[in-house]
């Protein structure tokens, strides 16, 4: 086990998985000698050639539609889009080709590929380098969505999308890729579909993923001085949603607050709240309230704090919770 940071997570599992199977291709724009623009891929061709690890043109449509071909023709490829909005020109490719192929061969041909998109704010960035896109893969059928919190799932969910026979829209917090833990390369951990506990509690249940994981134990752990016990439940896998663990989580405490970057109108977490209201109505004690990105582009990294939900703002929307321990009555 060592101390690793996600950056460096990711690379571990990249480089284990060129070396555990020879169909794993890694390309993109500025992966080879560079390493990418977070150094993601730092060493990976030098250690195991550009035939493994290899730049393309600045296309990225070109690149996910070449990844299908190779996928197609039994390679494994794991595609890097620099930035979030970067993706943007490849989304075609990846609605109508992508996620649809399976279904369109009924199953002859499967599409095993990863699309790594480095994704959200919290790093300075200007509006083409800070998207929470997430919604936009969640609402296409015949994708696999999944984002890290941690270095270790950073790795586990890494090498679990590589080895997936589906297609994998993977999504990383570029916030987090300097955030440090020991990463066991043992891959023991939960399966890449399943969202986990991170913090138990029995008062409310904060649901995070991605870069707001991190921010979500931070709260916990301050509104201990609100005498709150706090449950973080870390989704990791956006689509398919893992129904069980949260609904049982939701269940226990009887209150819940959905936690996001993006942007709230339409955003993911007004699905996480249905599905919440859906399967535990008789169980809460509050409706489901949301802390999100504000309902504008992304703005100039000067008011960048103020776009990002942080402690207090998550910390204000559990306190509008009601606190009476009484469940809602419908009509009343």
């Amino acid at each position: 086990m060592s101390e690793l940071s996600m950056a460096q997570a990711l690379n571990a599992a990249l480089r284990d998985a060129v070396k555990d199977d020879d169909r794993v291709l890694i390309f993109g724009e500025d992966v080879g000698p560079l390493g990418g623009v977070f150094r993601v891929t730092d060493g990976i061709t030098a250690d195991f050639g550009e035939e493994r690890c290899f730049d393309t043109p600045l296309a990225e449509s070109g690149i996910v539609g070449f990844a299908v071909g190779m996928a197609m023709g039994g390679f494994r490829p794991v595609v890097e889009m620099q930035f979030d909005a970067f993706a943007y020109p490849a989304f075609e490719q990846i609605t109508s080709h992508v996620a649809k192929l399976r279904n369109r061969t009924r199953g002859a041909l499967s599409l095993p590929m990863v699309i790594r998109i480095p994704y959200a704010g919290g790093i300075g960035g200007v509006e083409h380098h800070c998207d929470s896109s997430e919604a936009y893969y969640t609402h296409t059928p015949g994708l696999r969505v999944v984002t890290p919190g941690t270095p270790q799932d950073a790795y586990d969910l890494l090498r679990d999308a590589i080895d997936s026979p589906d297609p994998v829209i993977f999504l990383e917090p570029k916030c987090r890729y300097w955030s440090k833990e020991p990463v066991s390369f043992t891959r023991e951990g939960a399966a890449m579909d399943r969202a986990i506990v991170r913090r138990e509690g029995k008062d409310v249940t904060l649901i995070a993923y991605g870069p707001m994981v991190a921010t979500a134990l931070e709260t916990a752990e301050a509104a201990t001085a609100e005498g709150w016990d706090v449950e973080v439940v870390d989704l990791r896998s956006l689509s398919p949603f893992d129904d069980e663990t949260v609904a049982a989580s939701v269940r226990r405490t009887g209150r819940a607050v959905v936690v996001h970057e993006a942007a709230g109108f339409g955003g993911y977490g007004a699905e996480v709240v249905a599905r919440i209201t859906e399967q535990c109505f008789h169980q809460l004690h509050a409706p489901v309230l949301r802390v999100t990105g504000l309902d504008i582009p992304y703005p100039p990294p000067k008011l960048e704090r103020h776009q990002l939900p942080d402690v207090d703002r998550i910390l204000d929307t559990v306190a509008r919770l009601q606190w009476n321990d009484e469940p809602v009555v419908a009509g009343a």
